[in-house]
């Protein structure tokens, strides 16, 4: 039985300020499937996502479309079940004084921190004692978040993006930033997510953040997709140099991968 698509994006142009990122830009996501997006700085993956989560919005032409599981209209509250969002981008707008747990908290309204209007019902508040939980940051509640590592800052956004449980996180290169300690914790929670029945898309330039679960890859360079397919038929030495100009050698053990100078 055929499903709908979790995303249809026909002929789509999008700028950034007064740069044109994208221009005639399609591409398929599909429900039950992890993917990443890799490419240089500056081709369009950021831009892609902020079109998935509706923090950008492209040129309305008549032969473009923009479908998120079959809607063309999207309510946002509903698009937050679908879809949750982890990026330093967001982590950059939380000002220093906002507390851990209103840091989790804001993901029920989909705002940056938790304001004197917003008040928590007593499920909610449930809702936001499970999700510290399972991801042990109880112990960062009443925290500042100027007093956090940036690792534990990520977790708590990725908190946040669990709070209404959608079935798809998009993750903005998921580690950057990132000492090797909480690298890997967070490489190994996506793992754990995956493993739960969580779709990833996952936006890179790091070969290294495409964890095994990971099947389809698609390469982005300057605003066109260059090579969408099985991650064992796109990712090769020879499509990476390709697409960063530069001679490269791709090595793969248990699953995970690592590029070095050819």
């Amino acid at each position: 039985m055929l499903t709908t698509p979790l995303a249809v994006l026909n002929n789509l142009s999008a700028f950034r300020g007064e740069r044109q990122v994208l221009n005639g830009f399609n591409l398929t996501l599909h429900e039950g499937e992890s993917v990443a997006i890799l490419g240089p700085n500056g081709c369009g993956k950021s831009t892609l996502l902020k079109l998935l989560t509706r923090d950008l919005y492209h040129v309305d032409q008549p032969d473009s479309q923009l479908l998120i599981k079959g809607q063309s209209q999207i309510n946002l509250m509903q698009l937050r079940t679908w879809i949750g969002m982890v990026s330093q981008d967001l982590q950059a707008l939380y000002t220093p004084y906002t507390k851990g747990r209103d840091v989790v908290a804001s993901g029920l309204f989909g705002a940056i921190g938790v304001h004197s209007h917003l008040n928590l019902t007593d499920a909610q508040q449930l809702r936001v004692d499970q999700v510290m939980a399972d991801l042990h940051l109880e112990g960062l509640s009443e925290t500042m978040f100027q007093r956090l590592s940036t690792g534990q800052q990520r977790r708590l956004l990725l908190a946040r993006a669990l709070i209404h449980q959608p079935s798809t996180l998009i993750f903005d290169e998921p580690t950057n930033s990132l000492d090797l300690q909480a690298a890997f914790e967070l490489i190994a929670t996506m793992r754990q997510l995956v493993q739960s029945g969580t779709n990833l898309i996952i936006a890179t330039h790091h070969v290294q953040e495409i964890i095994p679960e990971v099947q389809r890859i698609i390469l982005m360079k300057q605003g066109r997709i260059v090579a969408d397919g099985d991650k064992k038929q796109v990712l090769t030495t020879d499509n990476l140099s390709a697409l960063y100009g530069i001679a490269l050698k791709l090595m793969e053990q248990d699953g995970f991968y690592q590029v070095y100078p050819a």
